[in-house]
């Protein structure tokens, strides 16, 4: 999407960003004739009805400022537009091709680094023009002499080689991957519950600089280790955040407050099933021969949170798979036979209220949650005393049993 109103030119002093105007009647006309194009093209993707005029337009900018923070708008062009008092977390790169210092490059630059999450805890910023002395110079102007430190990532070679800071080494990520390969090979068991920890410390070092260095075209290509062998490095990451918070639900686990699961960094390159299916039809177009497929598959399927739930089913129906198998059909008449045969077991075996059951996990799958607290779940268990003791215990394997239903086919349905 695209916004901008009529302002002043490139002549406009670089310390200040001019105030947002709302008068796009003052463009030129073929600027105003390209505003309405790429308005009218807005209004077909989001079936709305905005033009240039004045009212329209002012609800136009306040539409797309909501879709921004919605994620649903992934490129936005501006011109003197949203550069200040515009907040989105989600916002991770300003590209800028204008002139900018001190005050205004400082505004403009904020857009972007705002922390979201453990994924982002930086913005990216792509410049046209060459702006590292006026970035120096702003920085310097309204920090500390310690700010520019503070304030901007360090260059490629730094977080890939390492570097000193303050009279301590800082590992990059060469460093870190050796010492992987050196003290935790692929196939040697990761014996004692200090071990294991050194492992996940280690490896959450990696899977930060790795978010890091990903944002730098240079990394591409110098990863060293393998897709498939970081797969199964991560396989082994998961497999002790699961042993490790059996009984806890978070994105981020403190351990004996010593140890931190990066799982938010693993989640942001998760294997989705679109994959796994593409790799299904590579197999059946193998004429279900290539066994190095199904290699890859459980690989990929161990190393993602998400898929780890729904292991079982995709092994049921790659089993299934024969020459007159059309995948993607197939598989979604396999996913919703499973879905209805497992729940009808569930109903069967914990004698739940049948219609009520299966209108609580509908609106759970579109709500995208199983709410587990209030009266939700009593009003599908049996009638049971609730001063017999067994109440709690019932109801708790009932939860249990639809947690694991609801993780197994969230996403698929």
């Amino acid at each position: 999407a695209t916004i901008f109103s009529f302002s002043t030119n490139e002549d406009d002093p670089e310390d200040v960003i001019p105030d947002e105007g709302f008068e796009p009647e003052l463009l030129d006309k073929t600027s105003r004739e390209f505003l309405e194009f790429a308005i009218a093209d807005y209004n077909g993707m989001f079936n709305t009805n905005y033009d240039t005029s004045s009212e329209k337009f002012q609800n136009y900018y306040k539409n797309v400022s909501t879709r921004v923070k919605n994620r649903e708008i992934d490129l936005l062009i501006v011109v003197n537009m949203f550069l200040t008092g515009f907040d989105a977390t989600t916002l991770n790169t300003l590209w800028v091709d204008k002139n900018l210092r001190q005050h205004g490059l400082i505004q403009a630059f904020s857009r972007t680094n705002r922390i979201l999450n453990s994924v982002k805890t930086y913005g990216n910023i792509v410049c046209f023009r060459d702006l590292q002395k006026e970035t120096d110079e702003a920085v310097a102007l309204f920090g500390d002499k310690e700010a520019g430190s503070i304030v901007l990532l360090k260059g490629y070679d730094a977080y890939y080689h390492g570097y000193d800071e303050n009279g301590k080494h800082q590992p990059g990520y060469t460093e870190l991957i050796g010492e992987l390969l050196q003290n935790f090979p692929l196939g040697q068991a990761i014996i004692g519950e200090q071990n294991q920890k050194k492992f996940i410390r280690l490896f959450g070092s990696i899977l930060r600089v790795k978010n890091i260095l990903t944002s730098f075209d240079d990394f591409e290509g110098h990863e060293i280790l393998s897709e498939r062998d970081f797969q199964d490095y991560q396989s082994i990451y998961i497999d002790m955040y699961q042993d490790f918070t059996k009984d806890k639900d978070a994105d981020k686990e403190n351990i004996n407050d010593d140890i931190v699961f990066e799982i938010e960094l693993i989640r942001q390159v998760e294997i989705n099933i679109d994959y796994i299916l593409m790799l299904v039809i590579k197999y059946h177009e193998s004429n279900c021969k290539d066994k190095n497929i199904l290699v890859t598959i459980d690989k990929a399927i161990n190393s993602s949170i998400q898929l780890r739930s729904k292991k079982e089913l995709i092994e049921d129906f790659i089993e299934s798979v024969n020459i007159s198998t059309k995948v993607d059909k197939d598989w979604r008449k396999f996913v919703q036979e499973q879905k209805e045969k497992d729940l009808a077991e569930i109903i069967d075996e914990e004698r739940l209220k049948s219609e009520e059951t299966k209108k609580f996990i509908d609106n759970s799958f579109r709500d995208g949650t199983l709410k587990t607290i209030g009266t939700d779940i009593d009003k599908i268990m049996p009638p049971v005393s609730r001063f017999g003791g067994g109440r709690a215990e019932k109801k708790e394997g009932i939860i249990e049993k639809l947690k694991k239903f609801f993780e197994k086919y969230f996403g698929l349905v």
